[in-house]
């Protein structure tokens, strides 16, 4: 665990022999070189959770990984959401595990597929974004939100940023930013949660999959807040490789992927990970990301994600 570690800190120091060579200033590989042996694969993480908790999680994955496929698995962790998409081309990632918004986002700018997501512990496979209040703020309707402070996670998010919009128009809110007080972007889901639940917000937006792992953690999460809007379903993180990584590398990392919950040490690694298995994913499992995007007048290719 430690040396996996170590190779995550010397990531960047390393990018120059990862796949797409930083000393190669010719571009891509040609297509006869796509399924060539690779010794490292560097692969993105967005900051669902501070960044000892997201090591805690993946490293013991990246590891399975690096063994059963023969590469040299490098994690980075990303500042922000909206960094994945501009370190695919200035740091250059191989893959990532992209929420549902950064993915449609990535699909359309950067050209990468996935391959797999995770199915959580209560078999579930998808999440969905929840609005919430402290119960004793007295806010309870649309209406009395303005005029408050409103937390966003992150302009690159499905749940902290792209459904709550969503959520304003249906409601006959088209400039939140009018209609709201304040608004602000926290980075995090856990910061979105806790901002709210500690008084530096008086409205929040978060994935429930964060908000129930804190609630576990500490019941004065669910007592205390109340549950606003829950937006309709959409994937759980999933894996994205680049379009110009080989099919036969791709198909590798998807059925390792796949396999590991019939493998006891891939078993150990999934419930570290917090998961019973991954599952097969596909474009089609985004349709209502990209449904949200076009409801609301976004267009992904051109859509600035940097926050304000």
């Amino acid at each position: 665990m430690t040396g996996l570690r170590t190779r995550i800190l010397l990531a960047t120091a390393l990018l120059a022999a990862s796949l797409f060579g930083c000393g190669d200033t010719a571009g891509p590989s040609a297509p006869e070189d796509q399924d060539r042996p690779r010794e490292i694969l560097v692969v993105g993480l967005i900051p669902e959770h501070n960044v000892f908790k997201q090591l805690e999680r993946y490293e013991p994955l990246a590891a399975y990984l690096s063994a059963r496929t023969g590469l040299d698995i490098h994690l980075k962790i990303l500042p922000r959401y909206g960094s994945i998409i501009d370190n695919f081309l200035s740091v250059g990632l191989d893959g990532a595990f992209f929420g549902s918004f950064t993915y449609a986002l990535a699909h359309e700018k950067l050209g990468v597929t996935v391959i797999a997501r995770p199915v959580n512990l209560d078999g579930s496979s998808t999440y969905h974004g929840l609005i919430f209040a402290r119960k004793d703020s007295g806010i309870d309707s649309i209406e009395k939100m303005r005029g408050k402070r409103f937390v966003f996670v992150d302009r690159a998010t499905t749940a902290g940023y792209l459904l709550p919009v969503d959520y304003f128009h249906e409601n006959g809110v088209v400039e939140y930013a009018e209609f709201l007080g304040e608004t602000y972007f926290s980075g995090t889901h856990e910061d979105a949660i806790y901002d709210v639940f500690e008084g530096r917000a008086d409205i929040g937006a978060a994935k429930n999959t964060v908000f129930d792992r804190l609630a576990g953690a500490d019941p004065r999460i669910e007592s205390d807040l109340l549950i606003l809007a829950r937006s309709p379903n959409v994937p759980e993180n999933g894996l994205a490789l680049d379009d110009r990584i080989g099919e036969s590398l791709r198909a590798k990392f998807k059925s390792v992927l796949v396999s590991m919950s019939g493998d006891p040490e891939g078993a150990r690694v999934l419930r570290t990970f917090g998961a019973l298995e991954f599952i097969e994913t596909t474009n089609e499992d985004y349709e209502p990301v990209f449904r949200y995007a076009r409801e609301i007048g976004l267009d992904l290719a051109t859509y600035d994600y940097i926050n304000d």
